[in-house]
């Protein structure tokens, strides 16, 4: 009789299984987020499905921007156009020697603003985002004004291109450094110090490991804003083309193909550096 008594005790403390609509329900619930973070993803790569399948594009007329047929011509032939490599050089060019310069100087200043105490500190940090928040047409007209009055109106070309750029990319490095340093933990440094580490190598050895990704993603984005920059650069090239400037050139007679191929090896190389970044990442987390 007591064990029958506890059996029933344990069957009413049982709870109820869900029924299927709830378990349905419970589902959505918890993949709702992660498919709509998916749909979101896919929406925002559709431009680039668009780019590579035009890259394969055998159009009938110049001014055709459906695909029409399937070619590997484009890919074989990519400096087909004229002047379309020579620009693509120009700013491969002054997108290296920008972000260069641009990380260098960056990276230097911001561990100025975070690691040190200086009269006018709160001003720098208010300056270093006026770049970022001024229209480009402004900024590129104020630049044009500038170079202008300080003589150089007939040089206007390469040079200034390249000063206008490390000038807006400078911004984005010491903002994107910043917020590296700030989150590194001071105590890391002093143990390092406290293992008769002089400051030099507390630098190579602790430092600068922990803050080279912020460094290098502050590169890769500056290296992005300077070879994609066109009104900037338009205003101040002179008569030099770069890529953007060329595609925009294009526009007004039909834009070729070639520049679908190059944007799609322009998209395999970034996907490369990223893969490459996120697998050093896992190997430096797994040691």
């Amino acid at each position: 009789m007591s064990a029958v008594t506890s059996r029933t005790a344990a069957t009413r403390r049982a709870p109820a299984r869900p029924g299927p609509a709830a378990r349905v329900g419970r589902w959505l619930a918890d993949h709702l987020l992660l498919g709509l973070g998916l749909l979101v993803l896919l929406y925002m790569c559709v431009p680039v499905f668009v780019v590579v399948l035009m890259s394969f594009n055998d159009p009938a007329s110049r001014n055709s921007y459906s695909f029409d047929g399937f070619t590997l011509a484009n890919w074989t032939d990519i400096c087909g156009p004229y002047q379309l490599c020579d620009s693509l050089v120009t700013s491969l060019q002054i997108g290296l020697l920008a972000t260069l310069v641009a990380t260098l100087l960056g990276t230097l200043m911001a561990f100025a603003m975070v690691r040190h105490r200086f009269r006018g500190r709160g001003t720098a940090n208010v300056v270093i985002f006026l770049p970022m928040a001024t229209p480009e047409v402004v900024m590129g007209s104020s630049l044009l004004a500038l170079f202008v009055n300080a003589g150089f109106s007939g040089v206007l070309g390469f040079w200034t291109i390249f000063v206008a750029h490390v000038m807006f990319c400078l911004s984005f490095v010491v903002v994107t450094v910043k917020a590296r340093l700030t989150g590194l933990d001071p105590r890391l440094e002093q143990a390092a110090m406290d293992l008769y580490a002089n400051e030099w190598q507390t630098f190579w050895r602790v430092s600068f490991p922990l803050v080279f990704p912020g460094i290098l993603g502050a590169a890769l984005l500056s290296f992005s804003l300077s070879f994609d920059d066109f009104i900037i650069t338009n205003l101040n090239a002179g008569q030099t083309v770069t890529f953007p400037m060329f595609v925009w050139g294009a526009a007004q007679r039909g834009i070729p193909p070639q520049i679908n191929v190059i944007g799609t090896i322009m998209f395999l190389l970034a996907l490369l550096a990223v893969g490459f970044g996120e697998l050093a990442s896992r190997r430096r987390q797994g040691r």
